[in-house]
């Protein structure tokens, strides 16, 4: 039998901040406003884009572009490099505003988040009214340079796409009596989770518009298009009925850096090692967690590459345990003569803290925790690395502070840091 559409009432939000990065910097300096700007990993040439402006847009200019192509296609631009505390701070005010509106906020990413209604009490307004009212506070209380776009729907990828219509500054909403007349005016691509490999499974059974792909039956989305139950997903997804809100459980911690000088100096390699650890292990803590497995990862100069993970029987949670068991891991490599191009750390196997068992008599290990929990709390009033392990001196412009700009883990710490409470 058919499913109708989802004739419910929209209480799903989806508010996005235009050319995030971008626009944070044009609001801490009005000398950037009105031009075109991009923020970008490193603004040397094979810098890569990570954030144009509105202005840069207009010019061609996109994320993933070397800032060499940028300036081709905009030879005024304006290049910044990223300024990770500026962004956090933009992405807690925005929280604490959407929070005085729904206890159920969910960040999908640095620049955008999703409120969910379905539990609250709007008196006298509509939820259109709601969407303007936070975007003037936002303007007023955050930036006047600030704007974002507001979705409307019934589930959470309707509200996306909603919030993606009318750029930069929209607020749109789609229900049950305007859905077939958005998907006839947007393309497969226009929806999230359409790129071009699914974008060509659905064109080969005849599937070339989103109405198309409205009209299908289950049976062949499930059976042909996707030969899986995400065929079924879709065909709901596409209705207007809820099957995102979903929040994964956390199952590991980890941390990553490119070398701008590639070197395989086993000295160089720990203390950069060990940095990664302690950014990892401050993560780990902050969330109270505990773990058993460590994994280490690297790329060679060559693109080869070497990854391991261990899983040990005693927990580990201070810096200087999680280091002991990296190093015997990343010791282990197949061809430690190899120039290293990258690094990465993760521990997994992760549990509470709470329930660690105490010890009955304070020993060595009781006292390392106590020490590293008041350094953490040192570095969380002072600002990260203030007090850190030797090896890492003098090691300030190494594993530079980013931001992934998708990664919604990373947001978790911002909630969970009490700096930030």
């Amino acid at each position: 039998m058919d499913l109708p559409l989802n004739r419910n009432l929209p209480l799903v939000m989806h508010i996005d901040m235009n050319s995030c990065f971008a626009t944070a910097e044009q609001q801490a300096n009005p000398l950037l406003r009105g031009k075109p700007v991009a923020v970008a990993a490193y603004t040397t040439g094979n810098g890569c884009v990570i954030a144009p402006s509105i202005e840069a847009k207009r010019y061609g200019v996109r994320v993933g572009m070397t800032v060499r192509e940028a300036r081709l296609l905009c030879p005024q631009i304006i290049v910044r490099p990223p300024d990770p505390p500026k962004y956090r701070d933009v992405h807690l005010k925005f929280s604490r505003i959407f929070k005085e509106y729904s206890p159920d906020v969910f960040p999908k990413s640095i620049d955008e988040a999703v409120l969910d209604f379905s539990g609250c009490q709007i008196k006298n307004k509509s939820l259109e009214d709601v969407g303007s009212e936070i975007k003037k506070r936002i303007k007023r209380e955050i930036g006047e340079w600030i704007s974002v776009s507001v979705g409307i729907s019934t589930n959470r990828f309707l509200a996306k796409l909603a919030a993606s219509l009318k750029k930069p500054d929209g607020l749109q909403t789609i229900n049950w009596q305007n859905l077939e007349e958005v998907y006839d005016r947007v393309t497969l691509i226009d929806l999230c989770g359409i790129n071009t490999r699914f974008q060509a499974r659905l064109n080969a059974r005849d599937i070339f518009t989103p109405l198309d792909f409205l009209k299908a039956s289950r049976e062949l989305l499930i059976k042909e298009v996707f030969q899986s139950i995400v065929g079924h997903y879709w065909y709901l997804r596409l209705r207007g009925w809820e099957i995102d809100a979903i929040e994964f459980e956390r199952k590991s911690f980890g941390q990553s850096y490119a070398l701008g000088k590639f070197t395989s100096d086993k000295r160089e390699l720990a203390r950069l090692l060990m940095k990664l650890t302690e950014k990892m292990g401050r993560r780990l803590r902050r969330h109270g967690y505990t773990a058993l497995g460590i994994h280490v990862a690297v790329i060679y100069t060559d693109y080869t590459h070497w990854h391991r993970g261990e899983t040990f029987a005693t927990e580990m949670y201070t810096t200087g345990e999680l280091f002991k068991k990296v190093m015997l891991v990343f010791n282990n490599q197949t061809h430690p003569s190899k120039k290293v191009a990258k690094l990465a750390v993760s521990c997994f196997k992760l549990f509470e803290k709470k329930f660690v068992q105490e010890e009955l008599f304070r020993t060595e290990k009781s006292k390392n925790r106590d020490v590293t929990d008041a350094a953490d709390k040192i570095n969380n009033r002072f600002g990260e690395f203030v007090i850190t392990p030797a090896l890492m001196l003098g090691m300030d412009d190494l594993v530079l502070d980013r931001i992934a700009f998708g990664g919604v883990k990373e947001l978790e710490d911002l909630y969970a840091s009490p700096i930030n409470l």
